[in-house]
């Protein structure tokens, strides 16, 4: 009887534990695992600062408390900026490291080749390193995904009514990546100029698995276009000012936002770059204006304690950025941290303070508007550094 007994307790004993609720992987009482990806080596490893600047904002936050006295960890892993090598380490950090989410992994083709297995999984895919704007728009097929910087096809209409306004007829040359983040800045441009896209006189693509762009800029010179926009990536970027300038073409520049760090355009010769016009949403710690900013105080501050040894510059910035909407999204989601209550917060932003961003700014979503960032204004490249001019400017895509 007894043992009949004893068998009864352990058999509710086992339905009871089994009715609890699992513990939310990544999260504890004390800390909150994120995992991500970013090129640390090869061609795009100039813009490791994003995962490093973010990675030095939590060990900020984590000296003052953390998140509900939850200390932030973040493992970010070397892709190359291979998507085949980012879903891999995609896979090791949700499966074998058990992370809470995947937040801020860089490049367009890469964060595709993560989204299916991420979703499928139920991991959130936050705020993620680029401008496509599927990362926004495809939030029902892919609900647990949300993008960040303002989006590719916005950019290109910014463009767009900015050469309509000051260069109206004026016939234009695109150097683009002949993958989804350049074809989108093309289509945006397209979209933009609406009736007056024939001003697009040539436009070639690269791949950006090759040694360099010399030809495809020779190409686009030959055109005698008046402008040239260069949407390309670290490197490239530099080639295209540098090739241009060699060649004797002095077009008016238009480059598109993450080849425009000033770390990237200090590499080519003034003479190349100087007039360029970009796009900019962040604050550039290499601007003169933002000497005495409260929020650039702030960035230069935590570089120096906690990512001592590295060079500021606006990829460290703009991941100091990404990672304080990323708190604050925390914070949102309350003390019983689950997927779904980030998740949530995440699509509930109303974020008018990010320090990091330029006055005015919002960092605005609804479960219906997965842009976090969608205004910009536009920047000059003037004796060695950005000059902003002109109100904010809407970027939705």
């Amino acid at each position: 009887m007894k043992v009949a007994v004893a068998a009864v307790a352990l058999l509710v004993a086992a339905s009871v534990a089994g009715a609890r609720p699992l513990a939310t992987p990544g999260v504890s009482s004390s800390s909150i695992l994120i995992g991500g990806t970013v090129p640390l080596t090869g061609e795009a490893a100039a813009a490791a600062g994003v995962a490093r600047g973010a990675d030095a904002y939590f060990k900020y936050v984590n000296a003052k408390g953390g998140v509900f006295n939850r200390k932030i960890t973040y493992k970010y892993l070397d892709d190359g900026y291979e998507p085949q090598r980012t879903f891999l380490d995609v896979r090791q950090l949700v499966q074998q490291d058990g992370v809470f989410a995947i937040f801020n992994s860089l490049g367009t083709s890469n964060n595709s080749a993560i989204r299916g297995f991420l979703n499928q999984a139920g991991v959130p895919q936050l705020f993620v390193a680029s401008g496509a704007s599927t990362f926004g728009r495809d939030y029902k097929k892919y609900p647990w995904t949300i993008g960040f910087i303002p989006t590719y096809s916005g950019e290109g209409k910014v463009y767009a009514r900015y050469l309509l306004a000051k260069r109206p007829g004026a016939k234009i040359a695109v150097l683009y990546q002949d993958d989804d983040y350049g074809k989108e800045l093309v289509s945006g441009l397209q979209a933009g100029l609406g009736a007056k896209k024939s001003l697009i006189v040539k436009k070639v693509g690269y791949d950006p698995s090759a040694s360099d762009v010399r030809s495809e800029v020779a190409s686009l010179k030959a055109s005698k276009a008046k402008v040239f926009m260069i949407f390309a990536f670290g490197k490239f970027a530099v080639q295209a000012f540098i090739t241009a300038n060699q060649l004797g073409w002095h077009p008016q520049i238009v480059v598109n936002d993450v080849a425009a760090a000033t770390s990237l355009m200090q590499l080519s010769p003034p003479k190349a770059t100087e007039g360029a016009i970009s796009i900019v949403f962040g604050k550039d710690p290499d601007a003169p204006m933002w000497k005495r900013d409260k929020g650039m105080k702030l960035f230069r501050s935590i570089m120096a304690r906690y990512a001592s040894g590295q060079t500021p510059n606006g990829y460290y910035a703009a991941g100091m950025a990404s990672a304080y909407t990323l708190v604050d999204t925390l914070k949102k989601a309350g003390k019983n941290l689950t997927r779904k209550s980030v998740l949530t917060a995440a699509t509930h932003l109303n974020e008018k303070t990010n320090p990091f961003v330029l006055p005015g700014i919002k960092v605005h979503t609804t479960p219906s508007f997965r842009f976090p960032i969608s205004q910009v204004r536009l920047e000059r490249w003037h004796k060695g550094h950005w000059v902003i001019f002109g109100p904010l400017l809407s970027a939705k895509p």
